[in-house]
């Protein structure tokens, strides 16, 4: 039998975001850069369709999930991927209860869609294949992995415990000591003030740059600060997310370099639009 994932638009968002992100990179680097800078042109172009061809293949699993029960196997396929699991294989089926304390290694996630490779604390790795797992999610722990699944059809759960024979297992995050669960980068305020610190600084120079910057004569490089900060963002939030679980403070510095560069960039910005 097959399974949906809990319906969020999580797909629809990153598709929305998607186009819109890499559409103002592509357009940013083509209208910044002319044949003069051909070299420098090159070095953001290909890496930025390396990144596009990826994202492709995240958006498709985001629209291609789910999950498959049949008398000989389970099934979790995303995207092109495929991962079947015999019933003799599953050792452990936990459902986890509460929001859990997940840390991204190779992983993607926004609000209502998460996949790849994540640290749990009290938990130990996994492998998302869900959509909204705020609230919790099923944890099959066998041979071939650790897999985390939100199917929206509880009816699934039984079915598994029926094929596998298993107990079920619970695992309430929420009344897990904080010493197992670890400190959750949600209830740091400290890293959700860096964190909005990001948003705002970037906000405020794509502000300046949309208002002033049409009609001002300005230096067509200015474009191209934009194009970098977004990029700088993405990079640094996911790696400040990632190096969190190891060093709270080196998480926190890694916020505070983009911080620092996007207010650079601000700084340019201004100079270059403001004295033309």
């Amino acid at each position: 039998m097959n399974y949906r994932p809990n319906k969020t638009y999580g797909g629809w968002l990153g598709l929305l975001i998607g186009i819109a992100a890499f559409g103002f990179t592509l357009w940013g680097i083509n209208f910044a850069l002319d044949e003069t800078d051909r070299v420098l042109k090159i070095m953001l172009i290909i890496p930025t369709y390396i990144f596009l061809f990826l994202y492709v293949l995240v958006i498709i699993g985001a629209f291609n999930m789910g999950y498959k029960v049949n008398k000989d196997f389970l099934s979790i396929k995303w995207g092109f991927y495929n991962q079947k699991i015999a019933w003799d294989d599953i050792e452990e089926i936990i459902e986890i209860k509460g929001r859990a304390n997940l840390f991204p290694f190779l992983a993607v996630s926004w609000w209502g869609y998460m996949v790849g490779l994540y640290s749990a604390k009290g938990l130990g790795s996994i492998r998302m294949f869900a959509t909204n797992a705020v609230e919790g999610f099923l944890y099959i722990k066998s041979k071939k992995g650790f897999f985390g699944i939100t199917p929206a059809d509880k009816g699934m759960l039984a079915e598994l415990l029926s094929k596998t024979g298993k107990p079920l297992k619970i695992v309430d995050m929420d009344k897990m000591s904080p010493e197992e669960k670890g400190e959750s980068i949600y209830e740091d305020s400290s890293f959700k003030l860096y964190h909005k610190l990001n948003v705002i600084l970037l906000a405020i120079l794509a502000g300046y740059i949309g208002i002033f910057f049409p009609g001002s004569d300005a230096d067509r490089f200015i474009i191209l600060l934009l194009v970098l900060a977004l990029a700088l963002f993405a990079f640094n939030v996911g790696n400040a997310k990632r190096l969190y679980q190891f060093s709270a403070l080196g998480a926190y510095i890694t916020l505070m370099i983009g911080m620092a560069i996007t207010g650079m960039f601000i700084i340019l910005s201004v100079a270059g639009i403001s004295l033309r």
